[in-house]
């Protein structure tokens, strides 16, 4: 299998450009491939597939092999592939995810993308349909915010949840450095208020313009960056009035810049996308 190893700021998955390679059983695959010593290394195995609908169609899988609706990271290296190997010419570039199809346009030097800026379309908050159980979490008298008790460990956090076609559980601290995450994160994603399970963020507010965030993302663990959770984070600091509509946030890979626009509800973010390099893998005998 050919493959092509990229990253959006440290987000890192092994892409297959699915036009001209056919995986067989991607969820035994990703988990194969995944395996930072005996496989490729990554955060999962993402499909760059043709469609019907769009220019490209993105499948992903998380590390564990489950498969996932969308990844904002992800999504945008999946442009930058596109555009560059010619498998489309577009820009805006249309890609078909599990979140419905997304406009992305390219900021090109040379033809070759050095930025991408994903409309990641409107954030649902809803709570049945991120899906949340109500029934498991607290009212604190804020709308959106509720309190989160982790049985495990006793921690007790302000919480907003948000789908960006994906569950994310936002929780804010006064010191994200000291979030013990390997033991949290695990805690907060299998928390039974989760019927799909959730990726968790802690997020620490320094002014109403920047923030930073760490992240334990279903199914993968700790990752370096989260497109789609740092869409959550700039959606919920707004809803719990502790930040603006266009934000920087910083995560441990790099940053990206999050605009929630008024005039159309949907959420806007830019950052890079890098390819590493490119390979042939076969599967363990």
């Amino acid at each position: 299998m050919k493959f092509t190893k990229m990253h959006g700021i440290g987000n890192d998955y092994v892409y297959v450009n699915g036009f001209a390679e056919q995986v067989e059983n991607p969820s035994k695959v990703a988990e194969q491939v995944s395996d930072r010593h005996f496989g490729i290394g990554g955060d999962g195995l993402i499909l760059i597939l043709p469609s019907r609908t769009a220019d490209v169609r993105m499948q992903m899988f998380n590390a564990d092999g489950s498969e996932a609706e969308m990844c904002g990271n992800g999504v945008r290296c999946v442009a930058k592939f596109a555009y560059e190997h010619g498998l489309a010419t577009a820009n805006p570039l249309r890609v078909e995810t599990g979140r419905g199809i997304l406009p992305i346009s390219l900021t090109l030097a040379s033809e070759r993308v050095e930025l991408a800026t994903v409309d990641m379309n409107e954030p649902i908050l809803d709570l049945p349909s991120i899906p949340v159980d109500a029934s498991k979490i607290e009212p604190t008298g804020c709308a959106h915010c509720y309190r989160l008790r982790l049985p495990k460990s006793g921690q007790v956090y302000d919480t907003v949840f948000v789908s960006m076609g994906n569950p994310h559980a936002v929780m804010f601290v006064d010191d994200v450095a000291a979030v013990d995450l390997e033991h949290l994160g695990p805690e907060v994603e299998h928390h039974t208020a989760f019927p799909r399970r959730i990726n968790g963020h802690w997020v620490q507010v320094h002014n109403r313009g920047e923030l930073t965030m760490r992240t334990w993302e279903r199914g993968s663990g700790i990752t370096l960056a989260c497109g789609t959770g740092a869409s959550a984070v700039c959606v919920a600091a707004v809803l719990a009035g502790l930040a603006d509509r266009t934000v920087l946030i910083h995560l441990p890979g790099g940053d990206l810049t999050l605009e929630w626009r008024e005039s159309d509800n949907h959420v806007y973010m830019t950052g890079s996308a890098t390819e590493v390099f490119t390979g042939e893998w076969s599967p363990p005998a």
